[in-house]
């Protein structure tokens, strides 16, 4: 999506996660490609969890890192900006992926 190569709309929520769980349940063989799909997920859930973003692990590492490297600890109201600043990333995301599950759902029903 960075690169350019796949588009935003692929970017999914709640909603979209349990429609694909229904889909996946109601083909033939559907239990097991359903614990295959949670395995992926949570798996993918984990890797997101990395990322560099100041309130996910990922970035709770860079923070670290960056005070092992400057031998000093981070300031407080840097930390608190930092956080504020990836808190509204994280909210911009979800609310961006609830837009498409909606708009998915609209088209899936009207059309």
């Amino acid at each position: 999506m960075i690169a350019g190569s796949r588009s935003g709309k692929e970017i999914g929520g709640i909603i979209r996660i349990a429609e694909i769980s229904g889909d996946i349940v109601k083909e033939e063989g559907g239990w097991l490609d359903f614990i295959n799909f949670l395995a992926i997920l949570s798996i993918n859930l984990g890797l997101i969890n990395l990322f560099p973003i100041p309130i996910l692990d990922g970035g709770q590492i860079v923070i670290f890192a960056t005070e092992g490297i400057i031998r000093k600890e981070v300031g407080e109201k840097s930390k608190d900006f930092l956080f504020k600043i990836g808190f509204a990333l994280i909210i911009a995301l979800m609310i961006y992926a609830t837009w498409n599950d909606f708009a998915r759902l609209f088209e899936r029903w009207a059309l």
